[in-house]
């Protein structure tokens, strides 16, 4: 079975049986507990063929997270606009959130993996040194080969004391890292909500992107990626074109290659993607973003 069929039955499943709710933003119909796991070996990347995904606005957004930014002007700038309304001033001002700028979304998921919990003040703030490095605590545990086997090589994004100074509390809230033989590299995912038609493709790509940076920056191979779901949802304003999703044959996943190894986790970009066989999809399908 292509593993592709893993995110297409998880739509059927949600479209048969899931549970019609009142969210925060609209209705939707949901299930709870699901999980997928896709081979990353030899390069290969899921990203979703049954229709196209942005991977590159994915990627940015990444890299984004590892600079630890909060800012989304800086995303704007390279013409990713996914965390627009996010970001204005009617949201969050409904979050009560009244004395952020216009485009500063808070400790968001960059803060808390490279600042962990470090007062909040502004978007433009140096935090150099401040907060917990949790993404370079774990780089340097799967650099040591005495340590690269822990049960302990976790991010989190979720930090309860900076929830309500977040223009969005986390989605993708707990990565944990493994290695086995000292030589490949997993990763899985915990998230706790999940949009089904537009955000999890992305996630998808974006933690398997992850994997393969973080494996070529430690000289590990990458393995697999575990995803799994809490609260997986459909909104109302999708279900058509998840119907016609479902109806597609999946394409092979495309294999990639991270040519640099840089010094500093901060430096990688597109320029160190290349392609070794072509992201093969179907045409694309346009979904409202929901915020």
């Amino acid at each position: 079975m292509h593993e592709e069929e893993q995110y297409l039955n998880l739509i059927r499943k949600i479209l048969n049986i899931g549970s019609l709710e009142q969210g925060r933003n609209g209705n939707i119909y949901s299930v709870f507990g699901e999980s997928m796991k896709f081979d990353l070996k030899d390069g290969t990347i899921p990203l979703l063929t049954t229709k196209r995904v942005a991977w590159k606005t994915c990627f940015k957004e990444l890299t984004w997270f590892i600079s630890g930014c909060t800012d989304n002007q800086i995303l704007k700038d390279q013409n990713v606009n996914i965390w627009n309304d996010n970001a204005s001033r009617q949201f969050l001002d409904s979050r009560g959130l009244q004395h952020l700028e216009e485009n500063d979304l808070g400790p968001v998921y960059g803060h808390q993996w490279r600042h962990f919990n470090a007062d909040y003040e502004n978007r433009h703030t140096d935090y150099s040194g401040k907060g917990i490095d949790q993404l370079s605590e774990v780089i340097n545990q799967l650099k040591n080969k005495e340590t690269q086997t822990s049960r302990r090589l976790i991010v989190s994004a979720w930090n309860p004391c900076q929830i309500n100074e977040m223009a969005l509390p986390p989605c993708h809230v707990l990565m944990q890292f493994h290695v086995r033989e000292h030589k490949y590299l997993s990763c899985s995912l915990y998230q706790r909500s999940g949009d089904v038609g537009l955000g999890v493709p992305f996630n998808i790509a974006s933690y398997s992107f992850l994997t393969h940076i973080i494996a070529k920056h430690c000289d590990l191979l990458p393995d697999t990626f575990v995803y799994f779901l809490g609260n997986a949802h459909i909104y109302q304003e999708h279900i058509e074109q998840l119907k016609i999703q479902i109806t597609r044959e999946p394409y092979v996943f495309p294999k990639l290659e991270i040519i640099t190894k840089h010094d500093n986790i901060n430096n990688y970009s597109l320029n160190d993607i290349f392609f070794k066989t072509d992201y093969k999809y179907h045409e694309t399908i346009k979904m409202k973003m929901i915020a």
